[in-house]
């Protein structure tokens, strides 16, 4: 079934069927109804079509609702897209009244309706699951609030930190991607519907009801504009790819701190797999994958905006594909988040404390504190850190001596500077790696997701 051929006198070959007919559009079954339900009940209240007769329309679709919520929907190959699979339906389930339901409506603002409708619900678990992981990694910091570690600059041991600060990072970036999708969900939530083909009906349409019936915050106020654009389609994607990147960072990390040079995670059985050929491989393949999988969304970024970029106004059959994108991205992100916090909840965390020389710059801010300009403290630490160097030492090997040749300020309260667990505790500024830093980002992030 299609819902056009008046103009035609012959269908189209196997080969134009073949090419222009695309399954992905399925998936958009029940938003689809609920929109055709919104849009006949308005029909039917405005008068543009029979209060009675819309009723039995709206009936119609309401069982073919329950049919599609149910799995029990059967689609036919004759069936152009979801929009005609419906309508053919109603059909079969009410007759001949079922002509009436596209009155004053195009698959042009339909299927921007349908897609809207999708993602502002799919955009919904989005935000939670990326509030789930934020979660999980909170409380796996919590417990680690005071185990010492390195961070890095340009991959070389920097300051100490905690292991609670360093995964709180990806708690944060979760939370931000939430953020991104719950904005970008205030200019989905609109309704194209009423726009007709391009420029609009003549017929006394209400837009504001159908959007209120959907529980939209209301409608796109240029018509061509509504059935033209898919700046909200590109928004999604990028908001799909940046969690995508953050989760393939976080993915990185794992796969380094599994390896034995690393050593700080231990696999479980359940979030790795073996080798074909090396008994004794355990591999993090589920980071791997996080981290390959992003490249894919990174690429639909491109794919949806070169999509768009020539397209003269308003409707293109061009914007076909961006449902194969978008709704790739969105699950491949899905599938990446739960398989994240399974991952990081799946590994035991035996980090490796710091280099002594790590220490250095809080025997630079002993020494600023005191008065001495940070550049030449910064000057005097490091020549203190090449002279034990020299002698086959480290910082952890410095003497009272060792620090006041270094520079008269030093005091012997400053040996324990050396200590990596003393630098973090000592952090004074906030979001700092300090437990009590981390204890109190812990419980904003919690507070945040509720």
């Amino acid at each position: 079934m299609t819902l056009w051929g008046g103009r035609f006198e012959g269908a189209p070959s196997e080969g134009t069927w073949a090419f222009t007919v695309d399954d992905s559009d399925r998936r958009l079954l029940t938003v689809d109804i609920e929109g055709s339900i919104a849009h006949a009940g308005m029909l039917g209240e405005t008068g543009v079509v029979d209060k009675d007769q819309a009723d039995v329309i709206v009936d119609g679709l309401s069982q073919i609702l329950v049919e599609a919520e149910a799995g029990e929907f059967a689609f036919v190959e004759t069936d152009e897209d979801v929009h005609t699979a419906v309508e053919r339906r109603l059909h079969e389930v009410v007759g001949e009244v079922a002509g009436k339901l596209h009155t004053g409506r195009s698959r042009n603002d339909q299927v921007a309706l349908d897609l809207r409708l999708y993602l502002s619900r799919a955009g919904g678990e989005r935000i939670m699951q990326l509030h789930q992981l934020a979660g999980s990694l909170a409380g796996i910091a919590e417990v680690h609030a005071e185990t010492v570690i390195p961070s890095y600059t340009h991959l070389q041991q920097a300051q100490p930190t905690t292991l609670g600060h360093h995964l709180l990072v990806y708690a944060w970036m979760a939370i931000r991607g939430a953020d991104r999708f719950a904005d970008s969900l205030s200019r989905i939530r609109l309704s194209p519907l009423g726009a007709g083909a391009s420029a609009g009906s003549s017929l006394p349409l209400d837009r504001e009801m159908v959007a209120s019936s959907l529980g939209l915050d209301g409608v796109i106020p240029n018509s061509l504009d509504a059935v033209a654009s898919r700046d909200f389609v590109s928004e999604y994607v990028f908001c799909c790819a940046q969690s995508m990147i953050d989760l393939s960072r976080l993915a990185e990390e794992m796969v380094m701190w599994s390896s034995r040079e690393f050593g700080w995670v231990k696999l479980s059985d359940e979030v790795s797999t073996g080798s074909s050929a090396l008994p004794q491989k355990r591999n993090p393949d589920t980071a791997e994958l996080i981290r390959g999988r992003a490249a894919t969304v990174v690429g639909d970024m491109g794919a949806i905006l070169a999509l768009q970029k020539g397209l003269p106004l308003t409707y293109n059959r061009d914007l076909q594909e961006d449902k194969r994108i978008v709704f790739h991205s969105d699950d491949v992100l899905g599938s990446a988040i739960a398989a994240m916090i399974e991952l990081v909840e799946g590994v035991e965390y035996t980090p490796s404390m710091p280099a002594p020389e790590t220490v250095s710059l809080d025997l630079s801010e002993a020494l600023v504190r005191r008065g001495v300009p940070f550049r030449e403290a910064h000057r005097r630490v490091g020549e203190l850190v090449s002279g034990l160097e020299s002698r086959g030492l480290t910082l952890a090997d410095a003497t009272l001596t060792d620090l006041v040749n270094c520079h008269e300020a030093f005091e012997e309260t400053d040996l324990s500077l050396l200590d990596p667990a003393t630098s973090v505790r000592a952090r004074a500024t906030i979001g700092s790696g300090s437990p009590e830093s981390v204890r109190e980002q812990v419980s904003e992030i919690r507070r945040l997701i509720g």
